[in-house]
C-alpha cells in the first residue's frame, strides 16, 4: 500500500527539520514549508532522494560551493532561491 500524500508530505517536512546540522534544518524547513504541498509526485520522489544525501554535500550544493548531481540540479536551484529569500 502506498503512503497517502498528506502523510508523505508530513514525513518529508519532519525529515527536513531534523537534518543534523542546524543550517540545513533551517534551509530545508523553509523550502519544505513553501514547496512541498505544491510538488508533483515525481518532485516528491526527488526531494525524498535528496534528503538521503549527506548534509555537508547538501550545504555545499545549496550555497554553490560545489555542483549538485544532475538529478538534483533543478531542486537545488529552487532551494537556493528559498535561501536567498530568507536573507
Amino acid at each position: 500500500m502506498s503512503e497517502p500524500r498528506a502523510v508523505r508530505i508530513k514525513r518529508l517536512r519532519m525529515r527536513s527539520m531534523r537534518r543534523g546540522i542546524k543550517e540545513m534544518d533551517l534551509i530545508l524547513t523553509a523550502f519544505a514549508d513553501r514547496q512541498l504541498a505544491d510538488m508533483s509526485e515525481a518532485e516528491l520522489d526527488t526531494y525524498d532522494a535528496l534528503l538521503e544525501e549527506n548534509d555537508q554535500d547538501l550545504y555545499q550544493w545549496v550555497t554553490g560551493q560545489s555542483a549538485a548531481p544532475d538529478l538534483f540540479v533543478s531542486m537545488i536551484a529552487d532551494i537556493s532561491q528559498t535561501l536567498q529569500k530568507q536573507r
